[in-house]
Formats: C-alpha cells, sequence, structure tokens
C-alpha cells in the first residue's frame, strides 16, 4: 500500500541521524549550544551567543493533513534560518510535497524576527514579533505577523508562536489564528524529550462560519538530539490531529482543509551548522 511504503521510506530518511554519540563534555550542562531550531511546529528567535547561519531538511509524511500540520503526503523541506545583529532573525524556506497521486506541489516561505524583550543571551526569557509572506501550496499568497516567547534554561527549554495569517483567496477567513507550544527536559547528555502542540483555525471557537471546518488541534512527543561536535542538530515530533469544533464550511482552495475523519502526522527536522 501506499501509505506504508511512505513511512518505511520516510523512516528509511531518518536512520542515519537516528543515533548521537555521547561525549564527556555534555555532562557539563553549559558545555551544550543551543540547538538554532529545536522544535518542529515553533519556530525560535537566535542570539548573539548562537551558531549564527544554520541549512536545516526536514522531511514529513502526513495523512488528512494541511498546512502548519504537513501536507498529505511526503515533503520536502529546506530552510536557511541565520542572525543577523542587533536581535533580528531571519528564517526563509522552500518546500516540494509529493502526494502519491503524481502531483508535484511548492510553497515558499520568509519572515524576519526581532526579539524586543531578551535575545542578548541564548539562556533565559525572549520575547519577539516579526512579519513574513508564504506562498502555499495551494498557490494562495499570504502575509503574516508572528509573536514568538521562549524560555532556555540549562536543563529545559520552552518556546511558542502566536500566528496571524491574513490569505488573499477566495473563500477565505479574515485573518487565520495559529498557536504552538513545545516544551523540552534534558533526559541524558545531549538528547532532549518533552511534547509539542498545535492549535489552527482557533477563531472556530467563536466563529461557526469560519472558512476551513473548524478548530483542529494537534498533540504529540517531541525529542530533540545533538551531534558530538555541536554541527549537526536532530528534531523528530509528530502525533494526531482532531478537530475541537466543526462546522460545514469548508473552502476547497484553503490549505488547511481537512476530511472529516481525523488524520496524523510525523516530522523530522536535520540541521547543518554553516558558521558559528
Amino acid at each position: 500500500m501506499m501509505n506504508t511504503k511512505a513511512i518505511l521510506l520516510f523512516l528509511a530518511l531518518l536512520f542515519p541521524f537516528s543515533s548521537f554519540s555521547q561525549s564527556p563534555e555534555a555532562n557539563d550542562l553549559l558545555a551544550v549550544k543551543r540547538t538554532p531550531e529545536p522544535f518542529l511546529f515553533s519556530v525560535t528567535t537566535l542570539t548573539s551567543e548562537d551558531l549564527k547561519w544554520s541549512l536545516d531538511y526536514s522531511a514529513s509524511y502526513g495523512e488528512r493533513v494541511t498546512g502548519p500540520f504537513g501536507y498529505e503526503g511526503i515533503d520536502q523541506n529546506f530552510a536557511l534560518k541565520g542572525y543577523l545583529g542587533k536581535q533580528f532573525t531571519l528564517f526563509a524556506n522552500a518546500a516540494l510535497g509529493f502526494s502519491g497521486k503524481d502531483k508535484v506541489a511548492s510553497m515558499q516561505h520568509v519572515e524576519v524576527l526581532h526579539d524586543f524583550l531578551g535575545g542578548r543571551k541564548n539562556l533565559g526569557l525572549r520575547l519577539g514579533a516579526g512579519v513574513g509572506a508564504t506562498r502555499d501550496y495551494s498557490d494562495v499568497k499570504s502575509l503574516m505577523t508572528r509573536i514568538t516567547l521562549s524560555y532556555d534554561a540549562t536543563r529545559w527549554k520552552a518556546g511558542g508562536n502566536l500566528l496571524l495569517e491574513k490569505a488573499f483567496g477566495n473563500n477565505r477567513d479574515a485573518i487565520d489564528i495559529i498557536t504552538s507550544f513545545g516544551f523540552h527536559y534534558r533526559l541524558k547528555g545531549n538528547v532532549y524529550g518533552g511534547f509539542e502542540t498545535v492549535g489552527e483555525d482557533l477563531e472556530g471557537f467563536w466563529d461557526p462560519k469560519e472558512a476551513e471546518g473548524g478548530a483542529k488541534l494537534l498533540v504529540g512527543p517531541s525529542l530533540n538530539a545533538t551531534s558530538k561536535n555541536s554541527k549537526v542538530f536532530f528534531s523528530v515530533s509528530g502525533g494526531p490531529v482532531f478537530y475541537a469544533t466543526r462546522n460545514e464550511n469548508f473552502s476547497n482552495g484553503a490549505i488547511r482543509d481537512l476530511p472529516s475523519q481525523p488524520g496524523m502526522t510525523i516530522r523530522a527536522r536535520v540541521v547543518f551548522v554553516l558558521t558559528e
């Protein structure tokens, strides 16, 4: 079956990166560098103490999911992230989606974020905001504003986003509201474990005419690990996607259109450090 083959292919892509050796330096809590992008569904800002530029490759497999949850089928994504100085972070990515139905779609996205609170050191509280633009898999263009909140300690880290998106497409909402949150605790050495959650189209909680069928949620486990020399970082997360509210309004052109049954997704990312 297509689904079984797709999952096996996805796991095969992850296998070379699934083992990370432990080093004596890992016993020193302060010796481990912060992952440029520890969470799969939340964007975090960089600081002057972080690794300056990184390139990442991510792959995902989804069933009956779209939008922030992933792509219906196999998705291949490349992203560039860097510290611009003066508490500014650049994040840009492009992706190709393979639905398994002889159809290939693409997506492009770029954002600039700025820390207004914190952001001068890689430990502690950071509160930032930024703007961006996206062309999604259904060829709908959007403008967005993102608010980021994160806290890094020596043994744990947390990060979350509030995303307000204006899509310039037919039968779309005036504003789409998306939230995400992730938490990691240091399990051993350079390995962190925790959870991630995403809430999408949250306007469905109070708007019975919400255009994408209602509010949707994802909750699942999350894992982040660092290589021995801190040049490669690995993250994986995923879980079930379900409706928190439902209505009969479905926009056929919306990237976040889901069938009536719940879905699932799994996503993994490998980050390669370019400059320090």
